[in-house]
């Protein structure tokens, strides 16, 4: 028996071949990076080459950052200026306030030019009184330690019961 093509099943077939080709350029893609133009142009993210190794502070963009816990809530930038000028050059100073209450939020922000300076800062004004209340200082960054090997493959923790048989 031999095989009758008729002019409609040709266009069958085209038909058939149009709709796999769309099914298979419009599979499911999701989240970024997928290759859809949206790629960096570097095509890596720009980081801060660390100093040292293992855990302790880390400089910011422009400079070494101490955060002051213990702030009065009536401080003012004038008086931190003063209190931590004593210690090096203070390049900039941040004083959150509550913007319901007018206070300051309880802690500032203190960016020293020089990494000396900063320390300076902690070591001597920590547990120091500002307006009658004790301040803490600390670094605002700190590297972390280094992160322990990953294990890879093989499941571990919780496994399943195994099923009945």
């Amino acid at each position: 028996m031999a095989l009758q093509v008729h002019a409609d099943d040709d266009d069958m077939l085209e038909e058939e071949d149009v709709a796999a080709s769309l099914k298979a350029a419009a599979s499911k893609r999701k989240g970024r990076g997928f290759g859809g133009g949206q790629e960096s142009a570097g095509g890596k993210y720009e980081s801060l080459p660390t100093e040292g190794k293992g855990p302790g502070p880390q400089r910011s963009v422009e400079g070494w950052i101490v955060i002051v816990t213990g702030v009065h809530e009536e401080a003012q930038e004038s008086d931190l200026y003063d209190k931590f000028s004593e210690f090096g050059t203070v390049r900039n100073l941040h004083l959150n306030q509550d913007r319901r209450t007018g206070y300051m939020k309880g802690y500032a922000l203190v960016e020293y030019e020089t990494f000396n300076d900063a320390e300076k800062a902690i070591k001597e004004a920590n547990g120091s009184e500002m307006l009658g209340q004790p301040v803490s200082l600390d670094w605002a960054f700190v590297r972390a330690p280094d992160a322990p090997a990953k294990r890879v493959g093989g499941r571990r923790g919780r496994g399943r019961s195994p099923s009945p048989r």
